[in-house]
């Protein structure tokens, strides 16, 4: 009988799943998802770059990550365009201090800068959604950061994407670019109002606008700080003249300014 038995513990052991190790404990599970639509012109995209390579390194983004319970969390860096163009930058990394932080704006320096056409921020934070899934990491939180420099003029309508992210337990977090004056024919003035009342969402969520060239790097860096201490700035007022946020701007403008502009 206890051959019997031997012969079935082998068999249930041979037929078990291979061991699979436990996700890695990190505090903040962060994707950084970048524009690079044409309506970037090459040096917004530099700039863009640019300051996202120095926020990684500096020293008040490590010191941030390092006073967590943790002392680490999982970064990644996709560039999104037009419905079907999304890019994983840099993959999946954990940042835990100073030169694993190096490592990382090393490689995304390395990386090519690229320029596609639409502008599809539904379907880049969509694709960022499904990119945690899997990834080697858990934390109690999963934030999207994503930055451009207009609305979503084609692909998923905004709102559906945003509400199925948040859905899914991630906050998405905003950096509208208003560096230019508004130009091109889905460009829009009140892009920072876009961006509060369509695009951002979750626990927690806040946006920070970029209004001139000098600021950028600070105001990434500030945006970094702020993520990885879970500590959002206060929100903007509403205008009392707004009964309700999503009355404030069309959610679908520059879909309606795409084809304003095909019908032309």
């Amino acid at each position: 009988m206890w051959r019997n038995a031997f012969a079935l513990s082998l068999a249930a052991g041979l037929l078990a799943p291979p061991f699979a190790w436990a996700d890695t404990a990190v505090d903040l599970e962060l994707i950084l998802a970048v524009d690079i639509s044409r309506s970037m012109d090459p040096d917004e995209q530099q700039l863009q770059r640019d300051g996202y390579i120095a926020a990684i390194t500096h020293p008040d983004v490590v010191a941030a990550i390092q006073q967590g319970p943790h002392h680490r969390i999982a970064l990644s860096y996709i560039e999104w365009a037009g419905p079907t163009v999304q890019i994983a930058t840099v993959d999946w990394r954990v940042i835990d201090g100073a030169d694993s932080a190096k490592a990382f704006a090393d490689a995304l320096a390395q990386a090519p800068i690229q320029s596609f056409r639409g502008t599809a921020i539904s379907d880049g934070i969509s694709f960022a959604r499904t990119r945690f899934d899997g990834n080697g990491y858990v934390a109690a939180r999963r934030v999207i950061d994503v930055s451009g420099d207009g609305p979503n003029n084609m692909g998923t309508p905004i709102e559906l994407a945003r509400d199925a992210v948040v859905g899914a337990g991630i906050t998405v977090n905003g950096l509208p670019i208003m560096i230019k004056q508004p130009g091109g024919f889905a460009a829009i003035a009140d892009l920072n109002v876009y961006y509060q009342d369509c695009v951002i969402g979750g626990a927690g969520a806040f946006m920070l606008v970029v209004h001139s060239a000098d600021q950028f790097a600070e105001a990434i860096r500030h945006k970094l700080v702020l993520e990885i201490a879970d500590r959002a700035p206060p929100a903007p007022r509403i205008p009392a003249t707004a009964t309700k946020i999503a009355s404030r701007i069309d959610c679908l403008i520059g879909e309606k300014l795409r084809r304003q502009w095909m019908s032309e």
